[in-house]
């Protein structure tokens, strides 16, 4: 009864949200993060900030949640969620020039590079398909997360 309270004053408070996501990869290799509060391999990223461009927040979760500093951002696609009610609408950047310099955060568990033709099985659905979409040469022009 009370998460589902709380799940509705989230979507009367906060009936929006946009947020950006990462593909980096070098060479053939894609930096996933585990979250230490989940169990799956995810793209980095997060929530774009009050008066934060996309392209800034993107950089901005780089730096924070695996220490990047990026090269040029070439935009890949725009997904939206409509699961359980929710109304997000991801924003992925592809990377692949990017220097890294390690970082430490309570949220992230771990960092890794990936071969992209040896994923790890716990990756986030969302994660697979655009990792699928990368692989395949593009994205839809648009499509769920």
């Amino acid at each position: 009864m009370v998460a589902r309270l709380n799940r509705l004053r989230w979507r009367l408070s906060r009936p929006l949200t946009v947020g950006v996501r990462l593909i980096l990869v070098k060479g053939h290799a894609v930096l996933l993060i585990k979250h230490s509060y989940g169990r799956h391999w995810y793209l980095p990223g997060g929530g774009v900030k009050k008066g934060e461009t996309l392209e800034e927040a993107a950089r901005r979760e780089a730096l924070e949640e695996v220490g990047a500093m990026l090269g040029p951002l070439r935009l890949f696609g725009v997904y939206s969620n409509f699961i359980e009610h929710k109304s997000d609408h991801v924003v992925v950047f592809a990377c692949e020039e990017f220097t890294l310099t390690p970082t430490r955060t309570r949220e992230i568990e771990a960092v890794r590079s990936f071969d992209l033709d040896h994923l790890p099985d716990d990756l986030s659905p969302g994660t697979r398909r655009r990792l699928q979409e990368y692989l395949a040469g593009g994205p839809p022009a648009a499509g769920n997360w």
